[in-house]
């Protein structure tokens, strides 16, 4: 039953040691107190479950709160359980969510030893990342994360940067695009802040920016994104885009046909279907208490998985559907257990749409064309009309890449 099951898990659960503002988890970072940690035997009730029905492939995202406020000996016990419990020939992924301040030249060699994949979180320059994500002293984090991602970069650790998109760096989308291409950051991803509290069920989405200024943010960061036609910097929303373009399946989420299979699991082992449902509604059991067969066998799992598909009748009618399949289900309006609005950013991603078909549509040509020319040089033979496409895509090739 784990097979192509991910799982996030809050590996401190709110536990931080920074104070951001907009943070969306229950909206109170812990800063004192007993630290969670999560039980070894759970650990490993669950790391051994996860594995039996894993299928050849394991994925493991550890956040917070603060992941890394675990210690390093809690990861050196992550991975020890992975490799006993796995079955041979496993392809294990681990990857962490973390403000980047704890980051040394330890913790880099530990990821660089077991490819663990490192998200950090910045949200621009100095002045905006410390305006909105200070420590829980009130002193700004910049100069603490980027010494954490210089430690990254020494030891060749791969990472991304995510930025969360508020009102102190919504009009600064040139300014960002510049400061990561000068910080020589290489992939990125947009989240825009939206400050409800994913334990209330009940709770509205309370959006800090409009449509209108995410949409405009959004497409004066495709315009230095474009660099006419020759994109040097991975913008994950971007990216997911031209995916479909290209006749592929976005990676992610927001944009699929249907949500990611995915268990989040709270520090004490509490499983739910997603961060932005971690309530008593969609509680699905404990990891401790149940096997994950029996979790994803819960009505409130099944329930949650038809979410995307109930669409309000605006996003049926859209042009633009094939692009977002209705946005995340979280920020539409539901009455009744029916969705009666839109996603509420569906103003921002009609704009960027339109704003960049043109130019995504020469690109994917392009793309395709490089395709279709790497496959000849290498000695290959182009498919039949009627065939389905060498590029991978599923469809025909008449429909696909032959007019590249």
């Amino acid at each position: 039953m784990a097979h192509g099951l991910s799982v996030m898990w809050k590996t401190v659960s709110n536990y931080c040691n920074m104070a951001c503002d907009y943070c969306y988890f229950d909206g109170s970072a812990g800063h004192g107190g007993k630290k969670p940690r999560i039980d070894q035997e759970l650990l490993e009730t669950f790391i051994r479950d996860y594995m039996a029905g894993s299928g050849g492939k394991a994925s493991f995202v550890w956040q917070g709160g603060e992941p890394l406020l675990a210690g390093l000996d809690f990861f050196r016990e992550v991975v020890r359980l992975q490799a006993l419990h796995a079955p041979p020939g496993t392809v294990i992924g681990n990857s962490v969510q973390t403000n980047g301040t704890l980051i040394d030249e330890e913790w880099a060699r530990f990821f660089r030893q077991y490819n663990v994949f490192v998200g950090v979180s910045l949200d621009g320059p100095r002045d905006i990342h410390d305006a909105r994500r200070p420590f829980g002293s009130g002193a700004g984090s910049f100069d603490a994360a980027m010494r954490g991602i210089a430690w990254l970069r020494r030891y060749g650790v791969e990472f991304n940067v995510l930025t969360v998109v508020h009102r102190g760096n919504v009009r600064e989308a040139a300014r960002l695009m510049d400061f990561y291409e000068r910080e020589g950051f290489t992939h990125v991803q947009f989240i825009p802040c939206m400050s409800f509290k994913a334990r209330d069920a009940e709770a509205d989405g309370l959006y800090e920016i409009t449509p209108a200024e995410y949409g405009d943010f959004l497409c004066e960061a495709f315009d230095r994104w474009w660099n006419d036609g020759r994109p040097r910097l991975s913008v994950r929303f971007f990216d997911n885009v031209l995916a479909r373009y290209l006749g592929r399946e976005a990676e992610s989420c927001v944009q699929r046909p249907t949500c990611a299979r995915t268990l989040i699991l709270d520090g004490n082992g509490d499983a739910y279907p997603c961060d932005f449902y971690m309530n008593r509604e969609y509680r699905l059991g404990n990891v401790g208490e149940q096997s994950i067969g029996e979790i994803v066998d819960h009505p409130a799992y099944r329930r949650f998985l038809t979410l995307k598909s109930e669409l309000p009748d605006d996003c049926r009618a859209c042009e633009y559907f094939g692009l977002c399949h209705g946005g995340c289900p979280r920020n539409r309006g539901w009455s009744g257990g029916r969705a009666v609005r839109p996603d509420y950013f569906c103003a921002a991603y009609r704009r960027i749409f339109a704003h960049a078909h043109d130019r995504l549509v020469a690109l994917a040509a392009a793309i395709r064309a490089d395709w279709k020319r790497e496959l000849l040089a290498r000695g290959g033979t182009l498919p039949g009309r009627n065939e389905p496409c060498f590029c991978g895509s599923g469809l025909k090739y008449k429909k696909c890449c032959e007019g590249a």
